[in-house]
């Protein structure tokens, strides 16, 4: 079975990508100075963001925007929400239209491409038939870890809370393609591994106690923003370097080649 390029460079030239978020955009940034690094370094990138959508009129995206003088594309989902009724965004019968009206906004600047980053609504049938293979996101935990049922093992907004409570000795950050089920996407690369470490003189056992509920929540943020320092902000923008060079290739059974060669966890830093 032959694997064909994810972004084929011969075909479309550099990738153009929209970066999605509805937070701070950290990833974002990142993303895009790493794209300028390699044309300082380089002559050129091959990819160039072209566009930042948030789905948060509170955001940062505007300030992004405006530091990378790129075009910003706001649609608060909580405003579409409650403009139908609802007080909330867990309802995703109607998810698809505001997604397809996304795409209709997003068309103007051509992308080839998506990255998510930290991107909190759920994608739907619009995006991904748009987009198909070519929207990515980065995941804090080894998604190459199974469960005894045989599904993803930490998936999720609590990955890295449940890894550490798991007894997990090292936390990781993986880069996916994007599919229906959420951090259920072919897995593209691992970062290298952050050492969990406790609060001296406590176990897992004292830590899950209810009373050291806030240790738990201080411990938890240390190590997702090591992970974030130390796993996202590398493989991330690496991953999108190597996929519009061409070097990444899906079969049609959704296996993972790099550089054809057959990587079904995906390239490991």
């Amino acid at each position: 079975m032959i694997p064909r390029p994810i972004f084929d460079p011969r075909e479309f030239g550099k990738m153009r990508l929209v970066c999605m978020m509805s937070g701070s955009g950290t990833n974002v940034a990142k993303i895009v100075e790493y794209q300028r690094k390699l044309e300082e370094e380089l002559g050129r990138s091959p990819f160039e963001v072209v566009a930042i959508f948030t789905d948060n009129k509170q955001s940062n995206a505007k300030a992004l925007a405006e530091r990378y003088s790129l075009p910003c594309v706001c649609r608060d989902i909580m405003e579409f929400y409650r403009e139908r009724g609802h007080e909330t965004k867990k309802d995703l019968s109607i998810r698809p239209e505001y997604d397809g009206a996304t795409v209709d906004f997003l068309e103007k600047y051509q992308p080839h491409a998506v990255a998510l980053c930290g991107y909190m609504s759920i994608v739907t049938r619009p995006i991904l038939d748009r987009f198909g293979d070519r929207i990515f996101n980065v995941h804090p935990a080894d998604l190459s870890l199974r469960d005894a049922a045989g599904r993803r093992r930490f998936v999720g907004t609590n990955a890295v809370r449940d890894a550490i409570l798991a007894g997990a000795k090292q936390l990781y950050s993986s880069t996916h393609i994007v599919r229906e089920e959420v951090d259920h996407g072919e897995i593209l690369m691992r970062s290298r591994p952050v050492e969990v470490v406790l609060p001296f003189g406590m176990d897992l056992q004292a830590l899950s106690r209810a009373e050291n509920r806030p240790v738990l929540e201080e411990v938890v943020r240390v190590h997702q923003e090591r992970l974030k320092e130390q796993g996202d902000w590398v493989i991330y923008p690496l991953t999108l370097r190597m996929v519009s060079e061409g070097r990444y290739a899906l079969d049609r059974d959704g296996n993972v080649y790099v550089d054809g060669q057959l990587m079904p966890f995906g390239y490991r830093l």
